[in-house]
């Protein structure tokens, strides 16, 4: 067996595995009202989407839920700027993962010069008291931001361009951080200066193998959380009663879909 088809044995075994967890740390999480927000970060095409899809797959969406805003609307621009985000926090027995955050005014906004210089240092400021309000309201937040080079970046981008189902994902501030790298990585060192705090720190995840990103990132996940697994009754499935004075009417009486294989 080679290796890349060993790799992937191997990567399935694992994320399964991991997913299993992910189930018994969500009943945990709804069974004690624990709150949880999760904070994706990174350049674009870094795989965090990916990374999102493999841990909510198999949860419940009541209980987990993805936050992925667009741009603010002309109101909002006039909020305070963590406004829109607070009424994402999670409620007890709630998962909320964000993807892309409030750390936007640290990245995007300050490259593209979507905000001014005052609102940006007011955001590096205020940004680790707000964390600290989140988390002694009872949220526990964690932080990941994913890592990708410059090379694997542009070969990720070629592949969405050439990929009729994901041409969406290329905007064209995308193809302007191409020119910017150097812009974006000075104002993510700057961020992490001022955000990577003991209360509220930064977890890095590098992510040029998206595959082994995704269970690293799932295994960091799952060991940052006290949980147990909650026993759940056992399923029974009754026998089923057939009803035997009951004709069901005629298939012509509906429109089926059709069959195209």
């Amino acid at each position: 067996m080679s290796d890349k088809k060993e790799f992937k044995k191997q990567y399935t075994a694992k994320l399964q595995e991991l997913q299993i967890e992910l189930v018994k740390l969500q009943d945990y999480v709804i069974e004690t009202g624990k709150k949880i927000a999760i904070v994706f970060e990174g350049r674009d095409a870094a795989g965090k989407g990916g990374t999102i899809k493999r841990i909510t797959e198999n949860l419940n969406p009541r209980h987990c839920k993805i936050v992925a805003l667009a741009a603010p609307t002309e109101r909002e621009k006039t909020q305070w700027y963590y406004q829109r985000y607070i009424t994402h926090l999670p409620a007890a027995g709630e998962i909320v993962i964000f993807d892309r955050s409030w750390y936007n005014r640290g990245g995007v906004e300050r490259v593209m010069g979507f905000c001014t210089d005052k609102q940006y240092v007011n955001f590096l400021q205020t940004c680790p008291e707000f964390e600290r309000m989140v988390i002694s309201s009872g949220t526990q937040l964690i932080k990941y931001w994913f890592s990708v080079s410059a090379e694997e970046q542009m070969k990720r981008f070629k592949a969405r361009a050439a990929d009729p189902t994901k041409g969406w994902k290329l905007s064209p501030m995308d193809l302007e951080s191409v020119n910017r790298w150097d812009d974006y990585s000075k104002a993510k060192d700057n961020m992490f200066e001022h955000t990577d705090t003991p209360y509220s720190p930064w977890y890095v995840v590098e992510s040029d193998n998206k595959k082994r990103a995704r269970v690293n990132c799932i295994s960091h996940l799952l060991s940052l959380m006290e949980y147990t697994e909650i026993e759940s009754p056992e399923v029974i499935m009754p026998d089923r009663v057939q009803q035997k004075n009951y004709e069901r009417p005629p298939r012509s009486n509906y429109k089926y879909v059709p069959d195209i294989i």
